[in-house]
């Protein structure tokens, strides 16, 4: 299996001692967020770290203090010095993005940035 196309549209990038997993924030999944449009949602990076979180909380509760947000309008971006556990979450998220049903159920517990 090919790491780089199972996360697509995210997209791994490594640094020095950093590693970073990023979206091109408004085109994937964008429905999600329309649900909530009228409470400010816009599925912008912000949006995106605001449902990683909640993801994070709930379903991976062990990353939480391993992997950091740091999104801006046009990006949604997590980062780790640890590669194994931002793995272990972009990978997990991305399937839980595809679970129509799981997804929206997180959702609707994302709080506006």
């Amino acid at each position: 299996m090919n790491f780089a196309n199972n996360i697509f549209p995210f997209f791994w990038v490594e640094h020095q001692k950093q590693f970073s997993v990023c979206l091109n924030a408004g085109d994937y999944k964008s429905e999600i967020f329309q649900t909530r449009a009228e409470e400010g949602f816009e599925g912008n990076g912000y949006d995106w770290a605001s449902l990683a979180k909640v993801f994070v909380e709930e379903q991976e509760p062990e990353l939480t203090d391993i992997i950091k947000f740091d999104p801006e309008a046009g990006m949604f971006c997590a980062y780790s010095s640890n590669a194994d556990a931002l793995k272990t979450f972009i990978l997990a998220f991305k399937e839980a993005c595809e679970n129509e049903t799981l997804i929206q159920d997180l959702f609707s517990r994302a709080e506006l940035d």
